[in-house]
């Protein structure tokens, strides 16, 4: 008997693998969906995005951090916070979010086969198992394998003190003082995560600037909040050599200036590599490219046609919202459905304390542009609402067409910007301008208002 033949075998079963299964399923194909047991959802689901989004909201939740506004900087709701306890509520989130997935696809009708994937040719993939391997015919494949954390051979892992970004919850505790190298997103999270928490850290990277993607007012107002949490910045700096102390209860890591930095524990966050090098992609006949990554065009098509990728796999944005519409469009394209492409208007989240997010233009990116803009800004201050969650220190900034009045991009630091940014980038996406804000109705009191007050002061700037 031959190999089950499948009209796309997904390789990856993350934001992207997973939205592009279901996509296909309901376009009535045969779907066939691939991933390491037990990892469906992938990196997302278990040790990125949803485990590091909830490991934050329990750190504000049992340190008390919004609620010291009322109750004095020394509030807490617990104690001596353990990493147990944040790996609970993690591994309670997790487990939900993979029966959720679960259900998903075997409701769509997506066959789910555990193991490592393949390529034997460009139609077909091994399943590699505990038992016996699987072999797949695939008329189309869709690749969505996505990313593991760099992992350098100098740096001497061990799971407990020196540690990489997946085995945050292997600490056996919170350490008193740490060290973070990589001021990327994912390493200012983390940071700002273990500074909550109460450990002296300090951040490490060779760049001489933070997120240079974003916002500079926005970006300040950041780095002071994290200074104000007793976050130690070192920027421009090399690191030479990690290792552990002769007591090894301490680490240390030295910098190409000379100076060495000791604490209890180091996390290294510096950058990802794609798990395109897993998959022999020779016998489908493309090239690994840097990193592991893979690449497609426009439509999300690698250089064999009916071979598709899609997610962190294929690098910039990464993001797992991103991912979500990849996977989509590229099942939609290599089945002839119609499709609506929208324009690179999508919303970043970063998630450290306090959190920050934007869409569209920022004001160098117009200034480098000579587009004639004004600002609006509302501090959370003027706002009920933020009072009321303990947040005075938030603010949401507009930037708008001085001539035209139009939407040119919306940036938010503070309590819940990640969810209040979708009203922005509503307004960018339909091409509205500012007057949209002055006068529409926001339910009262709401962080949202914050864009009618936004709206006010910049046209009182005209």
């Amino acid at each position: 008997m031959g190999a089950p033949i499948y009209e796309v075998v997904v390789i990856g079963s993350g934001p992207a693998g997973q939205k592009g299964a279901i996509n296909a399923a309901k376009l009535h194909k045969r779907v066939a969906l691939i991933d390491r047991r037990p990892m469906l959802g992938g990196v997302s689901v278990h040790t990125g995005t949803i485990p590091s989004k909830t490991v934050r909201e329990a750190i504000l939740h049992l340190t008390g951090f919004t609620e010291r506004t009322f109750y004095g900087r020394d509030y807490s709701l617990k104690e001596n916070i353990s990493v147990q306890d944040l790996a609970f509520r993690v591994n309670t989130i997790v487990e939900r979010e993979t029966q959720v997935i679960h259900a998903q696809l075997k409701r769509n009708g997506v066959a789910v086969f555990e193991g490592t994937a393949r390529f034997i040719d460009p139609h077909t993939v091994e399943v590699a198992n505990d038992d016996r391997p699987v072999t797949l015919n695939a008329e189309r494949v869709l690749i969505a394998c996505g990313t593991r954390p760099c992992r350098p051979t100098d740096i001497p892992f061990d799971g407990h003190r020196i540690i990489d970004t997946d085995q945050f919850h292997s600490m056996p505790r919170v350490p008193q003082r740490a060290i973070v190298v990589g001021a990327g997103v994912v390493g200012l999270e983390y940071a700002s995560f273990l500074a909550a928490l109460g450990a002296k850290v300090t951040l490490i990277d060779q760049r001489p600037a933070i997120l240079d993607f974003v916002d500079r007012e926005i970006l300040e107002a950041l780095s002071y909040h994290l200074r104000q949490l007793g976050m130690t910045f070192r920027l421009g700096e090399r690191v030479t050599s990690v290792g552990f102390a002769a007591d090894r209860e301490r680490v240390f890591a030295e910098l190409e200036s000379g100076k060495r930095i000791e604490a209890d524990g180091l996390l290294y966050a510096v950058g990802r590599q794609a798990n395109g090098d897993q998959l022999n992609l020779a016998g489908a006949g493309l090239e690994v490219g840097p990193r592991g990554k893979v690449a497609v065009n426009d439509v999300f098509q690698t250089a064999v046609p009916h071979v598709y990728a899609a997610g962190d796999v294929i690098g910039f944005p990464a993001l797992a919202s991103t991912s979500m519409e990849q996977g989509r469009l590229a099942t939609s394209h290599m089945f002839g459905a119609p499709v609506c492409q929208a324009a690179q208007l999508f919303p970043y989240g970063i998630y450290t304390i306090p959190e920050i997010s934007m869409v569209g233009q920022t004001e160098e990116q117009l200034t480098a542009a000579k587009v004639p803009y004004e600002v609006g800004t509302a501090k959370y201050a003027e706002l009920a609402k933020s009072m009321m969650l303990g947040d005075e220190s938030g603010m949401l900034k507009i930037l708008f067409h001085r001539k035209t009045l139009k939407l040119l991009g919306v940036h938010i630091i503070g309590e819940r910007a990640t969810e209040i940014i979708h009203v922005g980038q509503a307004v960018l996406s339909f091409g509205g301008t500012i007057e949209y804000f002055r006068d529409t109705v926001f339910n009262y009191p709401t962080l949202a208002e914050g864009y009618k007050v936004a709206a006010f002061d910049g046209l009182n700037k005209l």
